[in-house]
């Protein structure tokens, strides 16, 4: 009994010991891929981490040797603040910036003078701070700046007298430091800052509507179920999307570099935001249809999965065309059309009420990608009822009593 125990027992640790080792080796197997993303975020960093450098260096410089202010520590604190605001709101983030400063100044400086300086003091200061900032402005910078200001005012005043004056220079060192470098001594090109962030959005549009393609052919109701979360789960791809066109927009505003860039393939990158958007929303709704139609049984035309893979193509290829910076996607938009003119073969082979409405977000979705290339809401309409061609009801295969409906839009 006793040696039966002991072997269960070195069993028990063997079969620990071989466990232990599958999940070492997993965790080596995977170190390769979380280097190769450590670097990849180190280099997409290398940017800003220069401008933030050369930008705190020259506050320093600036404040300290041309202006000759005693301790400018926060000039090069301000640029870093600034520059770290997101990319598209550093202008705004200077003027908060100063504006902040001024609040906090006022308010301590006025509290001070009528209750003196001490603990309850201190907070009331800042608290007060924060509300005026609020009622100034709806920024959280503006009351973050007004507050930290007011803590130094309330703080340092017994024993560093006349600190406003330095405080509002160095922020508007530091303000301007970070608009000189961004602009003109070292602009990130604006396409490349919007390359980066649209890509995700683009791809996880593409790929949700393959998977969707797939699981129609193969009537997988739970592929397209994993589509549709998948999807639905966008909101960090399209404010990064979004974020990046607005300091797009700002570089190419600020920059004399890029002056020239913003009627390009810039200025129609950066307004092809809001209808990706559309496109991103349609396509959810056509990806919701879909579930329902596998879930229904209704049937599914060939030509069905082949839309919705072609739409999926438009969107590669308008992800592809605007990183190459092309006058025209006009890659994108056969593709677009191409898969309107699937869906409507797929209308006139027959489908059921779901299939009509995934043929419908099919045809939406397209003229947004239509508009996104930079076509007129008008004329992108215009060329998707084209290519749809005629809308002529079903003629044979159609279940009894199932009816179809007309697709919309």
């Amino acid at each position: 009994m006793a040696g039966a125990a002991g072997a269960g027992g070195g069993d028990q640790a063997a079969g620990d010991r071989a466990a232990g080792a599958q999940r070492l080796a997993r965790r080596l197997r995977a170190v390769p891929a979380l280097l190769t993303d450590r670097f990849r975020r180190v280099r997409g960093g290398a940017g800003l981490a220069a401008q933030a450098g050369l930008a705190a260096g020259l506050s320093w410089w600036a404040a300290d040797s041309l202006l000759h202010v005693a301790q400018p520590v926060f000039a090069p604190i301000s640029a870093v603040v600034a520059l770290a605001a997101s990319v598209g709101q550093r202008l705004r983030r200077t003027v908060e910036l100063v504006l902040g400063v001024a609040v906090g100044i006022l308010i301590g400086n006025l509290l001070i003078s009528l209750v003196g300086v001490g603990a309850w003091q201190l907070g009331a200061i800042v608290a007060l701070a924060v509300l005026v900032a609020a009622f100034v402005g709806r920024s959280p910078a503006l009351a973050v700046q007004a507050g930290a200001t007011a803590v130094l005012i309330g703080t340092l005043t017994p024993t560093m007298p006349d600190l406003e004056a330095p405080r509002v220079v160095d922020a508007l060192i530091g303000g301007a430091a970070t608009l000189l470098v961004t602009a003109v001594l070292l602009p990130l090109n604006p396409l490349r800052i919007i390359n980066r962030a649209a890509g995700p959005a683009l791809m996880l549009l593409a790929d949700q509507l393959d998977r969707t393609a797939a699981a129609l052919r193969e009537r997988e109701v739970e592929a397209a179920i994993a589509a549709r979360d998948r999807l639905r789960d966008n909101k960090e791809e399209m404010d990064a999307f979004g974020e990046a066109a607005q300091g797009a927009r700002e570089a190419a505003t600020l920059s004399p570099v890029y002056w020239t860039a913003r009627q390009g393939p810039l200025g129609r990158y950066a307004n092809s935001v809001e209808p990706v958007d559309r496109a991103m929303r349609n396509s959810g709704t056509l990806i919701r249809r879909a579930v329902t139609l596998l879930a229904d049984g209704e049937r599914i035309p060939a030509a069905m999965p082949a839309a919705v893979s072609g739409l999926a193509e438009a969107v590669r290829r308008l992800r592809r065309e605007f990183a190459r910076g092309v006058a025209e996607p006009t890659r994108c938009r056969e593709s677009a059309l191409r898969a309107v003119a699937e869906a409507g073969r797929a209308y006139r082979a027959g489908v059921d009420f779901s299939g009509a409405v995934v043929v419908a977000q099919v045809r939406t979705a397209a003229s947004d990608l239509l508009v996104a290339t930079d076509v007129d809401q008008d004329e992108a309409n215009r060329l998707v009822r084209s290519a749809f061609g005629p809308l002529d009801p079903p003629r044979s295969g159609e279940r009894a009593g199932s009816g179809s409906a007309r697709p919309e839009g």
